[in-house]
């Protein structure tokens, strides 16, 4: 255990990829049982009836061991996992700090880029494109309508930086998308990470759309006529996987700092040695949760599998209300700097679709829930070059040209 900087009285636990003492027992065990279980061929003597019997007490006692962690409540689970010691990580924050007022501000990204309607997105008009983001200039919307995938880049006042927003999934009800979260596998090595493992869908849905290559030259047009300004680069849900891509893929690109990541219950994406590394290369990362939403605790997380476990990134902040007679008291928790604070979101259990579509009280979804559609007015040609290709819309402020991805 280390002593959390945050709070001197708090206990952290310290990560590095090793299982504890007892997981290495209890295969050693299983082993042995298996030997004896499985003598084929060879005649069983009196001397080893009793031996056999014990066996195969001591296996049914495992098989209900593991379904005891399988059904313990999310306080229960932790306090194991702390007892039993968790899959280890080095830890570090790199000096960067929680921004409650930057938080407040870039959920509205995060919102505004469920709009529907790309003509007023595109101008800033829209019901969603005001309050604290009132002066943002647009410079580049991109939706892929085969997948369902929207996303921005633009220019905001305050704070002056360069924006990028991704919308999460609509093509299916949540419900279904939320099902389909439990079975998603590990089963792509992140390029250049031989131990990190990633979901081939969330990694697709930004290496291998057109989101990339648009987002990449937008964000070089942006520097060649603004200057060199930092990126902020928000999502929520499935946008913020695919934020957490982008801002790993501008990171190594440009250098971690000249990006800023924020998302708003946003899924596991990879595993710990996935996790780890972006700690390293996206310091400036906070993940926000809120309250029983389902959503982070997805796909499951599941200690003892080792690598081959998804595991949530630092740093977590853990948005709940705690009620004492007629006082509602909202509290933002900064999180350790493992990802899986057991004292923070999974403390609880992750049930709520509606937690999910809300975050600092700002509605997170489309108008219309279940839908993939779009909206193109014809003033759109006023404003800026409008291209469509292979499924692909881009609503753009400069002439767009078609570059091979590798160019950029």
């Amino acid at each position: 255990f280390t002593v959390s900087r945050n709070n001197p009285h708090k206990k952290v636990l310290s990560f590095a990829p090793t299982f504890p003492s007892s997981s290495l027992l209890i295969t050693r065990l299983r082993l042995v049982l298996l030997r004896i279980l499985l003598r084929g061929g060879k005649k069983e003597t009196s001397a080893m009836a009793p031996l056999r019997r014990a066996a195969s007490a001591a296996a049914v006692l495992l098989a209900l061991t593991g379904l005891f962690l399988l059904v313990l409540s999310p306080a229960d689970a932790a306090t194991a996992a702390v007892e039993g010691g968790e899959l280890r990580m080095k830890q570090s924050d790199g000096g960067y700090s929680y921004n409650s007022t930057l938080a407040h501000i870039l959920v509205e990204y995060a919102s505004a880029v469920y709009t529907s309607d790309l003509t007023s997105l595109l101008k800033w008009t829209c019901p969603r494109c005001e309050g604290h983001t009132k002066g943002f200039q647009m410079i580049e919307i991109i939706v892929d309508v085969e997948k369902c995938l929207q996303a921005f880049v633009g220019v905001a006042p305050d704070p002056r930086s360069i924006i990028i927003a991704f919308r999460g999934t609509q093509e299916h009800s949540a419900s279904n998308w939320i099902e389909d979260l439990f079975w998603k596998q590990l089963d792509v090595t992140y390029p250049g990470m031989p131990d990190a493992m990633v979901h081939h869908g969330f990694y697709s849905a930004y290496y291998n759309t057109t989101l990339r290559h648009e987002i990449l030259k937008s964000v070089q047009w942006a520097w060649k006529t603004y200057g060199r300004l930092p990126i902020n680069v928000v999502g929520h849900s499935m946008g913020g996987a695919l934020a957490s891509f982008c801002a790993l893929d501008l990171s190594v690109k440009w250098g971690s700092h000249k990006v800023q990541l924020i998302t708003f219950g946003q899924p596991r994406v990879g595993n710990p040695a996935f996790a780890e590394y972006f700690n390293e290369q996206v310091p400036r990362t906070i993940r926000v949760t809120h309250e029983n939403d389902i959503v982070p605790h997805l796909p499951p997380y599941f200690y003892y599998l080792g690598e081959w476990t998804y595991h949530h990134f630092a740093r977590e902040v853990w948005l709940r209300e705690t009620i004492v007679g007629n006082v509602v008291t909202r509290n933002e928790t900064v999180c350790d700097c493992s990802g899986e604070d057991p004292t923070c979101s999974r403390s609880v259990y992750g049930r709520s679709v509606a937690d999910h579509l809300e975050y600092y009280g700002v509605n997170l979804h489309a108008d219309s829930r279940g839908t993939c559609q779009f909206v193109i007015g014809a003033s759109n040609s006023a404003y800026g070059d409008i291209l469509q290709f292979d499924g692909t819309i881009i609503l753009s402020r400069y002439p767009q040209k078609r570059y091979p991805v590798e160019s950029i």
